[in-house]
C-alpha cells in the first residue's frame, strides 16, 4: 500500500506544483474581482459624469464629497485590476501552509468585508463621512500600491513564492494588510453600527492570525526572512 501510494502522492504534489493548477485555484477569485470591478465601475461613471456636469455649470457648487467619492470608486477599480492581472499572473508556490486552520483564517479574513457591505447604510454625519472616504482612497490606493510591489507572489493562503523586500515591503512586513485595515476601517463608518464594529473587529483578528502563519511559512521557505524579520516592524514602523 505504501509503495503505490507513495508515487501517487507524489504526482499529485507536483501537478500543485504547476501554473496551470494554481491558475485553476486562482480562477474563483479572479472571476470574484472582475464582478466586483464590474459593480463599482458604473457607478464610478456616474459619479464622473455628475462631477463633470457640476462643473459646466458651477464649479463652486461641486461637492467635495462627491469628487472623494469618485476618486474612492477609481482607486477601488484600480486595486481590482490588479489583483485580477496578478493572480492571474502569479508564481506557483514553493511552500504552503498545510491544515485546516490557516486556511480558515486566510479566507474569513478576506470575506468578512463582505459582510459589512451587507448592512444596512447608516445616516452620519457629513464629517465623518469625509473621514470615510479619505480612508478608503488612502488604504485601497496604499493596498494597490503593496499588491502592485506583490506582484506574482500575492496569495490569498499562507504560502511562499518569492520574498519580496521592495518598495512599502522595504519598511513592514504587510503592508498588504496595513492597506487594507485603514480601507475597512473606513468603509465601516459609513455602516456605522453594532454590527459593523463586530465585523471590523473580527476582520482585525484574523488578518493578524494570518500574519502570523504567513509567517511560518516564509520563515520555512527562505533562510533570510528571520534576517528581514529583525529590520522591518510587522505593521507599523516603530510601534510593531
Amino acid at each position: 500500500m505504501l509503495t503505490l501510494g507513495h508515487p501517487i502522492t507524489a504526482r499529485l504534489e507536483a501537478i500543485r506544483q504547476t501554473k496551470t493548477y494554481d491558475l485553476l485555484a486562482a480562477a474563483p477569485l479572479i472571476v470574484w474581482y472582475f464582478l466586483g470591478a464590474s459593480q463599482v465601475l458604473p457607478a464610478a461613471v456616474r459619479e464622473v459624469a455628475l462631477i463633470k456636469l457640476f462643473v459646466a455649470a458651477d464649479t463652486s457648487s461641486l461637492p467635495v464629497t462627491l469628487i472623494l467619492s469618485a476618486i474612492s470608486k477609481i482607486c477601488s477599480l484600480a486595486f481590482l485590476t490588479v489583483l485580477i492581472v496578478t493572480f492571474a499572473a502569479r508564481r506557483p508556490p514553493k511552500r504552503r501552509a498545510y491544515g485546516f486552520y490557516p486556511r480558515f483564517v486566510a479566507l474569513v479574513g478576506t470575506w468578512l468585508t463582505v459582510g459589512i457591505v451587507q448592512l444596512p447604510r447608516q445616516q452620519i454625519s457629513a464629517e465623518l463621512y469625509f473621514v470615510s472616504l479619505i480612508l478608503l482612497i488612502a488604504g485601497t490606493a496604499f493596498a494597490a500600491y503593496s499588491a502592485i510591489a506583490l506582484a506574482r507572489s500575492i496569495s490569498i493562503l499562507p504560502e511562499a513564492r518569492r520574498l519580496v523586500t521592495r518598495g512599502p515591503y522595504s519598511l513592514v512586513r504587510h503592508p498588504l494588510y496595513l492597506g487594507e485595515f485603514v480601507a475597512t476601517t473606513g468603509l465601516a463608518i459609513q455602516f456605522l453600527m453594532p454590527w459593523a464594529l463586530i465585523l471590523l473587529g473580527l476582520h482585525c483578528f484574523f488578518q493578524f492570525e494570518r500574519m502570523r502563519n504567513e509567517e511560518q511559512v516564509l520563515i520555512r521557505a527562505f533562510e533570510n526572512y528571520r534576517e528581514y524579520m529583525s529590520r522591518t516592524a510587522r505593521l507599523l514602523p516603530g510601534l510593531y
